[in-house]
């Protein structure tokens, strides 16, 4: 389980993130025209801080699903007002999640860990939920295939947790097949009464 945990998962990432990144070349740049037109102007990728292994900053890629109207007083519209018919459509099916192949293939991330959040939930986390920075987020995880967004946050934490304690190749192939599952009967794609996850404020 170590071997595959500090050598044979890196070289899986390196391997099937450069040779998906070829083959899906064609769909992702059609998916990037029509994200482009779909959300007004304001472009088919964004690009947001998050902390990855170890807490270190990076950049995640993420096709963008929402538009940037704002209000009269310059402030931009609610989650669910700026999601676009298109972008709700590559939210359910998780393709926003696919330009996150190139985080991977530089290292950033893995294919599979803990979700990477926001880092401004840093200071909140306990000493045992911290722990979730230990490895590499994932493009999908432990917490994914169990509820993925509509569980709790103290839930994911506790599903992040046991991953890092738990990595193997096996428990990795639970990881890629359940996903699989999932996303094609999209379920859990966001909390209950919400356009997309809940913020973490160290209650939840």
């Amino acid at each position: 389980m170590k071997l595959y945990k500090k050598f044979f998962k890196r070289v899986i990432d390196v391997t099937a993130s450069g040779c998906a990144l070829l083959v899906l070349s064609v769909p992702l740049a059609a998916v990037t025209a029509w994200l482009h037109f779909a959300n007004k102007g304001a472009g088919a990728f964004f690009t947001q801080e998050r902390p990855g292994k170890d807490g270190k900053i990076f950049k995640v890629v993420k096709f963008k699903t929402m538009t940037d109207e704002r209000d009269a007083n310059g402030d931009l519209l609610p989650d669910a007002q700026r999601l676009t018919k298109v972008g709700k459509l590559v939210r359910s099916t998780s393709i926003d999640e696919l330009p996150q192949l190139w985080n991977v293939f530089k290292g950033d991330m893995s294919l599979i860990g803990p979700r990477p959040l926001l880092p401004q939930y840093l200071p909140l986390y306990t000493h045992e939920q911290a722990r979730r920075h230990d490895v590499r987020p994932g493009i999908t995880g432990w917490a994914q295939c169990h509820g993925r967004n509509a569980i709790s946050w103290k839930k994911k934490f506790e599903l992040d947790v046991w991953y890092v304690d738990n990595i193997s190749f096996l428990t990795d192939c639970k990881v890629i097949l359940t996903t699989i599952k999932k996303v094609l009967k999209r379920d859990g794609i966001s909390a209950k009464g919400q356009a997309t996850v809940e913020a973490f404020n160290g209650n939840n």
